[in-house]
């Protein structure tokens, strides 16, 4: 990577907080005197050992210009301390960040403005901060205003706005005042899903600009839209860095949410048993996370200690609110074969189910006749939004499934 094409350079960077020790205080001239007088008490005072925690340890990565970069993560995976650290919110620990722009960032609720002031006087401080002159700061203004859709608290301190408010306002700066890097946190999540959108859209506009973008989110469909790679980061260290479809997947075997297979306890009796089931990804990978663009491959392991004609495999796919669609499939009987083992697959395909938790039930039965066994919600699985045209729009009601309908757009005939 050519340095003269670097927008920000991280070099083992970590940063160390102290957990349960006291805080250094502010002290006046008499507290120091006091002090003094106490030191040789001290001796029999000790303080009691500091624990310190890494929220980051050893983390280094380049990030090109115009790069749109994803950062992802479980909570407490130091996310947030990065970003801190890359807007000079904190100081690090360890090691060395080199900065090639204006930074504008948008991070926590209550960050960046002075709550004293009205959210014109604070759009005028942010932009003197970043080194603007204030004619370049009035040219954006109106822009600013509009995109935040505040004209009638303008004048208003922003301690009396809310906190949709404040964010639409804090993005609306961030995004407008022509940072070179902008740096977005989950704080989205606070904006309605219509302001969500718009954001997502500025973001990919500023990132057509030929601006850098770091973006921290736990909606991998926002990530996967808008970015084109990612980080990972687990326990404060970078666990992968790659195309956002490959460390979304990486994220989503971290989660391990679900149970991805089914083990019976024992063989048992019956003529035909289910023994072991597990489901997979495209690539044959285990796993219980997928994107909604994903095929979802079953395979089910079954016992045949005699075979019986008619019998049919069946799965029936529960949603959380208990709703459910079944797949089956006959058992292919041979009366003269021996007892044997048998796998049958099942391949649910890809934009079908949309984001939800399920729950498969597995089943072998004779219709209408005789169920030979049954696992109820032997295997959970999650469908998380890949990056759908929906993936703006948080707590969307997405619907029991997705389909792809066959639409046609014609002149209307006059009459």
């Amino acid at each position: 990577m050519s340095d003269d094409r670097i927008a920000i350079r991280i070099s083992h960077l970590s940063k160390q907080y102290t957990l349960g020790g006291p805080q250094e205080p502010y002290h006046t001239f008499r507290d120091a005197i006091i002090n003094s007088l106490k030191v040789p008490l001290k001796v029999f005072n000790k303080a009691p050992p500091v624990e310190g925690f890494w929220a980051l340890k050893d983390v280094s990565f380049d990030v090109e210009q115009g790069e749109v970069v994803g950062i992802i993560g479980r909570n407490g995976a130091g996310k947030s301390t990065l970003l801190k650290i890359l807007s000079r919110i904190t100081s690090p620990t360890e090691g060395t960040v080199e900065l090639h722009g204006r930074v504008g960032s948008l991070l926590e609720v209550g960050t960046g403005f002075h709550p004293e002031l009205t959210g014109r006087e604070n759009i005028y401080l942010s932009g003197s901060i970043l080194g603007m002159k204030r004619k370049e700061i009035d040219a954006k203004l109106d822009e600013i205003v509009k995109f935040s859709e505040i004209e009638k608290f303008l004048d208003t301190p922003v301690k009396r706005y809310s906190s949709g408010m404040y964010v639409r306002l804090a993005f609306a700066v961030a995004a407008h005042l022509e940072p070179e890097i902008l740096l977005v946190d989950e704080v989205l999540a606070v904006g309605d899903a219509a302001f969500q959108k718009k954001c997502l859209g500025k973001m990919s506009d500023v990132a057509k600009e030929g601006r850098t973008v770091l973006f921290v989110s736990h909606q991998m469909g926002s990530i996967a839209q808008l970015c084109k790679t990612a980080i990972l980061l687990e326990n404060g260290k970078i666990s992968q860095r790659g195309p956002v479809s490959e460390v979304i997947a990486g994220y989503m075997n971290q989660l391990g949410q679900g149970s991805m297979n089914f083990e019976a306890p024992t063989m048992g009796d019956r003529d035909i048993a289910i023994i072991r089931a597990v489901v997979m990804d495209d690539a044959g990978n285990p796993t219980a996370t997928f994107t909604h663009m994903q095929s979802i491959t079953i395979a089910i392991t079954c016992r045949i200690n005699k075979w019986i004609r008619g019998a049919e495999i069946r799965i029936a796919v529960r949603d959380s609110r208990r709703n459910v669609f079944t797949t089956d499939t006959g058992i292919v009987v041979d009366t003269n074969c021996m007892p044997e083992i048998i796998v049958a697959k099942a391949v649910i395909p890809g934009n079908l189910l949309r984001p939800e938790t399920y729950f498969l039930t597995l089943a072998i039965f004779i219709p209408n006749q005789l169920v030979i066994d049954r696992i109820d919600d032997a295997i959970s699985i999650t469908v998380i939004d890949g990056g759908s045209k929906y993936a703006a729009s948080a707590g969307l009601d997405y619907g029991c499934v997705f389909v792809d309908c066959f639409w046609t757009i014609e002149p209307a005939i006059n009459r």
